[in-house]
């Protein structure tokens, strides 16, 4: 396995990605949350342009899961964090995220949809520590760029540097 920065030619594999990975959330998020595809094209160009990097781990010549890292202010976000579903439970996902803690000396964070318990085990099983309300809140309005309806269904987990420079309450 390689883990790699994406490069352009690799958006048609990452939206591939992202797309099948995300299947797992249909009728787990809100119906309003939803739409299809999951991520078209161009709002992955507008991720990247709003300063999303993404990286991938390739197994075998092919892409088989993508993650985003996103510096804002004084933390860096994991965005788009997907492992194709023929590739899941193999630790692709954890080798690119410990990839990209190691690109950053910031406290990271990652967002997710709460509901999506797999995902915040993931997180968990990695370090992270789920950070309690009303904190998830105030920290999805200040670093994310995402809707309220999102807002209110999503979770924010800290690694260790993102849970100790806020003191947070955890769970």
């Amino acid at each position: 396995m390689i883990i790699r920065p994406c490069l352009p030619a690799d958006n048609a594999q990452i939206l591939f990605v992202i797309n099948d990975g995300a299947e797992a959330y249909r009728g787990i998020i809100p119906a309003n949350c939803w739409k299809e595809p999951y991520m078209p094209e161009a709002e992955l160009r507008k991720e990247i342009a709003d300063g999303v990097i993404f990286w991938c781990a390739e197994v075998d010549g092919h892409i088989a899961g993508v993650m985003g890292i996103q510096h804002v202010e004084d933390v860096s976000l994991i965005r788009h964090s997907y492992v194709r579903t023929d590739r899941q439970g193999k630790g692709i996902g954890t080798a690119i995220l410990k990839r990209l803690q190691s690109e950053t000396d910031r406290p990271v964070l990652a967002g997710t949809w709460a509901a999506a318990q797999w995902a915040v085990r993931f997180y968990g099983r990695n370090g992270f520590t789920l950070l309690l309300q009303p904190e998830g809140e105030i920290l999805l309005r200040r670093y994310w760029k995402i809707g309220d309806s999102q807002i209110m269904n999503s979770v924010v987990l800290g690694d260790d540097k993102g849970c100790a420079e806020r003191g947070s309450g955890r769970t």
